[in-house]
């Protein structure tokens, strides 16, 4: 059975192109479109196994996208569980306008899952002998699927010893933190939403990813904050890392996957909680070098992490 698993419930086959200037109703000549197995688990697996980590990608997918999906996952070497099911797997567009460097994504929402597909899925997760070390569920939930999917999961895997990573937003996020997990990785948007607060400094993020570490929510809280960096809260502490100086001239799409990946990678070699923050901005950053959802190279995060200073321990407000 494989250390890692992640879990993604709403693949894409995500689209990714050029074109000159984005306008509304003109004919946009675009670049060729290149296309990545895409979706947040998806994602993190691809990093991890490029990483080294011995990591299985779990997918529920459909129609000649869920086929495309799979062949990309295949030609990367990435071991997969896939289940199928009747609808067809979404496809999102992502296009960088090269005159300015801006990114427009479209994200669509993904097929409706009968209810026998999501069951099946969580059966099958729960049932796993041994339970993998650590179990990523990373993106958004399909139509279909009721909001405590995620909780569901975590109840059912924490009980049976794996830590339960989750990575998601709105409603499935707040059950999941009801239900308690390993590690949360939220946004700074995202984080004002559970804790319904503005959170308008850095003081205030590291207080309130804190507070849902000492509330039994989360055993970690991983804050992503885009161009400031990273903010680690544990029961032991809290570390800020700034991020590092990449021109995002292609797009910042998978940055936050990439930096997940390559955390709970450096968390289960059993680096400590500081140094694992300092893979993972470096990930974050090596994923803004490729275009589209190529996310980020192992030669790359090795390179950039010898330039991620050592985290700031901080002392949170209480």
């Amino acid at each position: 059975m494989p250390a890692l698993i992640t879990l993604t419930l709403n693949p894409a086959l995500d689209l990714a192109t050029r074109t000159d200037h984005v306008a509304p109703t003109h004919k946009l000549r675009c670049s060729p479109a290149q296309r990545f197995a895409g979706g947040g688990g998806i994602n993190v697996a691809r990093v991890l196994h490029r990483l080294g980590a011995d990591v299985q990608a779990w997918a529920l997918t459909g129609g000649a996208a869920g086929a495309q999906v799979q062949q990309l996952l295949a030609d990367e070497g990435v071991a997969t569980m896939l289940q199928p099911i009747a609808g067809d797997t979404r496809e999102n567009f992502s296009v960088v306008e090269t005159t300015t460097g801006q990114e427009f994504r479209f994200v669509l929402p993904g097929p409706t899952l009968h209810a026998s597909e999501w069951q099946a899925c969580l059966s099958a997760l729960a049932a796993q002998t041994p339970p993998p070390r650590w179990l990523i569920a990373s993106g958004s939930l399909p139509p279909g699927t009721p909001d405590d999917f995620y909780a569901q999961l975590a109840r059912a895997l924490s009980t049976r010893g794996a830590q339960v990573v989750i990575d998601t937003s709105g409603p499935p996020l707040a059950a999941a933190l009801q239900a308690g997990v390993a590690l949360v990785k939220p946004s700074l948007r995202e984080l004002r939403e559970v804790v319904q607060q503005p959170l308008e400094h850095a003081a205030d993020w590291c207080a309130a990813a804190q507070s849902l570490v000492h509330s039994g929510a989360a055993q970690t809280v991983a804050l992503s904050v885009g161009e400031q960096g990273a903010v680690l809260a544990t029961r032991e502490g809290v570390w800020q890392a700034p991020a590092l100086n990449v021109p995002a001239t292609t797009g910042t799409t998978g940055a936050g996957d990439c930096f997940l990946a390559a955390l709970v990678w450096a968390l289960d070699r059993g680096d400590a909680p500081a140094e694992a923050l300092r893979w993972g901005v470096a990930a974050g950053a090596a994923a803004l070098l490729h275009p589209g959802t190529t996310l980020a190279q192992a030669d790359d995060v090795q390179r950039l992490v010898r330039s991620v200073p050592a985290p700031m321990a901080l002392t949170t407000r209480s």
